[in-house]
């Protein structure tokens, strides 16, 4: 048996603003994926899985029959059998190892599920994304569900509010552009639920609270929607000023050694530096105009470029 592949994620813009709803885009990101797997002989990393999946399944029986239930017993049956998720999506980097998890059990295993297939109205999307957000609570404590949501849909995904969102279509790339939105690897692996405690602690102050408002949002929003118009010129203004205020305002989640690279950045205009996920390692996600300029300016670090210009 091999299940469907669902794939990772990159939440472009929205990080932590989207708690406080901000606007926000996540798009697939088709590099990596994973998929539901049986097999008699599990190597130690399958054999882990397998063991998750079975805490995983005993939490998904205890869930509120009102808004979504299971074939349990069939899920069950194949976790005994040796069922584990085959992912090459790397964990704790910020592009939704969880969510392709909880993507495949719900198309696999939930009763009544919504396809991709039918007229995705704002409600079947709110409802997906409350489904979602109920299981994937199970591995980051609290989640809103909307990285198993573009895993699931493959589709990118704009979020207006918290209670508004709707699948998008993005400018379509450039193949020889110069700009590009990249990935730049940490070599540190990030955990979610402590750093969403540090954003939660630091909310509890007003100036926190008022520069979330005031910059940390008013930039976010200007990112996505200059982002949707292709306003090239705009989105690298709103991406510096955006870079800047997580450089101020959220160190604790930008692992130590990459403090100064971020600096330089803003100073040489280089390339701008932003949070990809909830930080504190995994992936930071970079923006630059020229890719090779980039390139040059970091040489001796992974980059991994997701969209062109």
């Amino acid at each position: 048996m091999k299940g469907p592949l669902f794939y990772s994620k990159i939440l472009l813009f929205g990080e932590y603003g989207i708690i406080k709803d901000s606007k926000g885009l996540s798009i697939p990101y088709n590099f990596y994926n994973g998929a539901l797997k049986v097999a008699s002989e599990l190597t130690n990393e399958a054999k882990a899985s397998n063991d998750a999946l079975k805490r995983f399944a005993d939490y998904l029986e205890q869930v509120d029959a009102e808004l979504v239930t299971f074939d349990i017993e069939a899920l069950k049956q194949d976790i005994a059998n040796g069922m584990y998720f085959d992912s090459s999506i790397p964990q704790g980097y910020g592009v939704g190892s969880s969510g392709a998890l909880v993507a495949a059990i719900y198309d696999k295993y939930a009763h009544d599920k919504i396809t991709v297939l039918e007229n995705l109205t704002r409600e079947k999307l709110l409802q997906l994304k409350a489904i979602f957000s109920e299981m994937e609570s199970f591995f980051h404590g609290k989640s809103s569900g909307l990285d198993p949501l573009n895993s699931y849909l493959s589709l990118p995904i704009l979020i207006n509010s918290k209670d508004n969102i709707e699948a998008t279509g993005i400018p379509s790339q450039k193949v020889d552009g110069k700009g590009a939105v990249f990935l730049l690897d940490s070599g540190v692996v990030g955990e979610t639920a402590p750093m969403v405690s540090i954003f939660m602690e630091n909310m509890k102050q007003e100036g926190f609270r008022n520069m979330l408002k005031d910059q940390f949002i008013k930039h976010t929003d200007a990112c996505v929607e200059d982002f949707l118009k292709g306003d090239i010129k705009s989105l690298f203004n709103n991406t510096k000023q955006l870079s800047k205020v997580v450089l101020n305002h959220f160190k604790p989640m930008i692992p130590k050694q990459f403090h100064e690279l971020w600096k330089k950045g803003l100073e040489t205009n280089d390339y701008y530096l932003k949070l990809c996920g909830s930080g504190g390692g995994g992936y930071i996600l970079g923006f630059t105009e020229d890719i090779n300029k980039a390139k040059k300016a970091l040489e001796g670090y992974k980059l991994e470029v997701v969209y062109n210009f």
